[in-house]
């Protein structure tokens, strides 16, 4: 731009709906508290189911004549009955979702509409790390904004990646700065507190952009007015989607996952949530910054900020009209070691910043719960599998009973033994059970379904390629939250950073001793999804459930154990194989087969699905 007065476009169908809108209307959409409504319908409801169905899990205490027996149902019933909380949780939100697009959706599409006086002076920071794309990069420079500096903030070790990076910043000498510094000390949190307290010092706003996304040319001129018109909006979320450049066969697969994600689970929370700032594709306010003193040394800073910015009287704000394009994982390795810093960062988060979330004053209940929900999803994946081996371990080996299972086949009878519960689950062997269960089991996914329900190829083979990887999460999420719990440390691991494959897991030659001791050690102090030991957990893991999951005629938990031996597996084979192309049908295949068959329960055949906690 020529000048330093610019005004941000409106499309035709929006000039009909509003002629202008003035700062003050603007800071009291942005300011004004979310509405609690959502929270009070998902507690309601969860109330509603306990009345109906705690009764019948009672009845299975009768079964319960020693200490072991009492314990193990106990766990039973109230991890299914909390279980039923995150399904309702997923369901009721997928609805005030739909609900918030007809009713809400076009209000806050008008606040990126709005005109600017002036153009204030923006620093937007790239954070690479060994991962630097100059298509990432070349998108921050061609900002329709004329006042703004882009500071590189590279924290890469190859060599190479450096020379990429200054090759790329000498082409815009005056536009783009490269800030280096001699340690990664606080990780990412700790790069960006440098470049923001060493080189970026003036500006009054700042971006953030990660090395694999991609901003629209009008992310700045668009998200600036917004902060301009209201002083106590600490940051605006933009919105993503999946780019749709990448070469990966993985990320083609999953970017339905990402854009549907995005589509119903962030815009709602302007009216009915906390807005999270997530780390990238966003605009934040130094002052906020500069109050709550950086970000803070962990490693899911962008949380950590939005909960202290709110407690300060700020809010955030997402806006649904600015899309940035984000990469999938480009393998399963990347996919993996992205899940790994996940665990361990929101486990720490939870161990350093939990108590004051839940001592803040100034949130208000409904948006802690809206904080927590999602944050507590990856730490309780430790109980999903305690919850396995009670229930297919313990339960089946204190109250179980032989039953032979006889099919018949052209005539010819076929019989196998297997092992069912005693007669006393026969309370929860009905059909409104069932369907809570088949609830529980889908709510995660329901915004997939509802957004591919008219081409259910493309719905089968985006929730068979989920069930490969999400479903299958389980153990290497187990070991995360294990090793945080011995550790209390989180390791900031960088998806797209293939330089460090391997570092520091050299070892010299050792016996068989030291290799089990080591792998132990690894286990739970590094817990890096390259380490055998973590592969040979999750392979262990799956082969000792899937076999009992036969022995219990259990084949949606089959499936699910077919994928736990999967996932290590496709860590060193590409996503396009034939084989592996073949076999991610199998798990989510199965597991379908398994719920059909699981619906004879109701009618009276003791098989029980035991998919509580089937997160993607």
């Amino acid at each position: 731009m020529a000048n330093s007065t610019y005004i941000t476009m409106k499309r035709p169908e929006e000039m009909a709906v509003s002629t202008e809108i003035t700062p003050a209307q603007t800071k009291a959409q942005v300011s004004n508290p979310p509405k609690p409504n959502m929270y009070i319908a998902i507690l309601a409801t969860w109330g509603l189911s306990l009345v109906w169905f705690h009764p019948r899990l009672i009845q299975l205490l009768y079964m319960a004549d020693n200490p072991i027996r009492w314990a193990s149902l106990v766990f039973f019933i109230l991890f299914i009955e909390f279980a039923w909380l995150y399904g309702i949780y997923n369901l009721v939100l997928i609805s005030f979702a739909w609900y918030y697009r007809k009713v809400h959706h076009n209000k806050e599409m008008n606040l990126v509409s709005m005109p600017a006086a002036n153009a204030p002076g923006v620093a937007l920071l790239h954070t690479v790390y060994n991962d630097f794309k100059p298509e990432s990069a070349l998108s921050c420079v061609n900002q329709d904004y004329h006042n703004f500096t882009v500071y590189i903030l590279d924290d890469s070790t190859d060599p190479a990646y450096q020379m990429q990076v200054d090759s790329f910043a000498s082409r815009f000498p005056h536009r783009v700065k490269v800030v280096r510094r001699d340690d990664r000390k606080a990780f990412k949190a700790g790069n960006m507190n440098n470049g923001l307290s060493t080189v970026a010092t003036e500006e009054p706003y700042f971006a953030i952009a990660d090395a694999d996304e991609v901003l629209p040319p009008d992310f700045l001129a668009k998200l600036v007015p917004i902060m301009e018109s209201d002083p106590m909006c600490a940051f605006i979320q933009a919105n993503h989607r999946a780019n749709p450049n990448a070469d990966s066969k993985l990320a083609q697969a999953m970017a339905p996952g990402i854009d549907l994600h995005w589509k119903w689970y962030q815009p709602l929370r302007n009216r009915y949530g906390f807005v999270m700032f997530l780390g990238h594709g966003a605009i934040l306010r130094r002052k906020c910054w500069e109050e709550i003193g950086g970000f803070p040394d962990i490693v899911s800073e962008d949380l950590g900020f939005a909960i202290r910015a709110r407690e300060l009287g700020y809010r955030g704000r997402f806006v649904e009209d600015v899309v940035c394009y984000e990469d999938f994982p480009e393998t399963v390795r990347a996919f993996r070691v992205r899940h790994m810093k996940w665990t361990r960062g929101t486990c720490e988060f939870l161990y350093k910043e939990g108590l004051n979330l839940l001592r803040a004053e100034r949130i208000t209940w409904m948006e802690k719960m809206d904080i927590l929900f999602p944050t507590l999803n990856l730490p309780l994946t430790l109980l999903f599998f305690l919850f396995m081996v009670n229930a297919n371990l313990l339960l089946p080996f204190i109250l179980g009973q032989s039953q032979p299972l006889t099919f018949a086949i052209a005539g010819q009878e076929f019989v196998i033994p297997i092992v069912s519960l005693q007669a006393g689950f026969g309370v929860i062997f009905t059909p409104d059970f069932y369907m809570i269960t088949l609830l529980t089991f889908f709510a995660p996914v329901l915004c997939f379904i509802v957004g591919m329900w008219r081409t259910p190829l493309k719905l089968y083979r985006f929730l068979s390629h989920s069930t490969a990887l999400y479903a299958a999460l389980g153990p290497l999420s187990t070991v995360g939250v294990l090793s945080f719990l011995f550790t209390k440390k989180a390791i900031f691991l960088v998806t797209g950073d293939n330089f460090s494959q391997g570092k520091g897991l050299e070892k010299p030659r050792e016996t068989v001793f030291q290799k089990i001791r080591n792998w132990g050690n690894e286990l739970v102090g590094k817990s890096h999804p390259d380490q055998t030991a973590i592969q040979v957990f999750e392979i262990g893991i799956g082969v000792l459930f899937g076999v009992i999951s036969i022995y219990l005629f259990q084949i949606s938990f089959f499936g699910l154990c077919l994928a736990f031996i999967l996932l290590p597996f496709m860590h060193h084979v590409t996503w396009n194989k034939p084989l592996v192309k073949a076999l991610v049908f199998v798990p989510f295949t199965l597991i379908l087969f398994g719920l059909g068959i699981g619906a004879l329960g109701s009618l009276g055949m003791q098989t029980v699905f035991f998919g509580y906690g089937f997160h993607f």
